[in-house]
């Protein structure tokens, strides 16, 4: 089985092949569009871009099963929080959504991040921390290194994974 992730971010396709590293399936990336903005600003907006994601990777890097991991931003009660939305898709074209942790962001991101930058550019500008992304992620800084992106997104990939097999048994319409 041919498995996608849309994303050539390292930490993204490395997730998933822990995540699927006792099979026998084949793991790769893909620069597919999320089809939202790069930084999304909201819980539906990054949720339909891991979606989007998904659908790619099936649709147009020919994957058996596609998934799209996102991370955006929020604010509730005035406060700014970060994201994460999985999904899978298959060619049947079944989409499972998954949503990961939530977590409060420091107050000097709200500004910026609402005036259009991107998470990993404001953790550079206003931390010195480059890439960050593309390594332990946010939540590995803010947790002191406790968990980190890579394995939020692996326990997301499973956690698709097993609502799938558990889909494939018996729906949930």
């Amino acid at each position: 089985m041919k498995i996608i992730v849309g994303s050539l971010n390292p930490v993204k396709i490395g997730a998933l092949q822990e995540a699927f590293a006792n099979t026998s399936f084949l793991v790769s990336g893909a620069a597919v569009d999320s089809k939202v903005r790069s930084q999304p600003l909201s819980h539906e907006e990054t949720r339909q871009g891991s979606i989007n994601r998904a659908r790619a990777c099936v649709k147009e890097a020919g994957a058996d099963l596609g998934f799209g991991l996102e991370g955006g931003v929020f604010i509730s009660e005035g406060l700014l929080y970060l994201c994460s939305w999985g999904a899978l898709a298959d060619k049947e074209e079944t989409i499972c959504v998954v949503s990961g942790p939530t977590f409060r962001l420091p107050c000097a991101f709200k500004k910026p991040l609402l005036e259009g930058s991107e998470l990993n550019d404001v953790m550079f500008n206003i931390l010195g921390i480059k890439e960050l992304g593309s390594k332990e992620g946010a939540i590995g800084h803010f947790t002191k290194g406790v968990t980190n992106r890579k394995e939020v997104f692996k326990q997301m990939a499973q956690i698709l994974w097993g609502q799938y097999q558990y889909g494939k048994e018996m729906s949930f319409s």
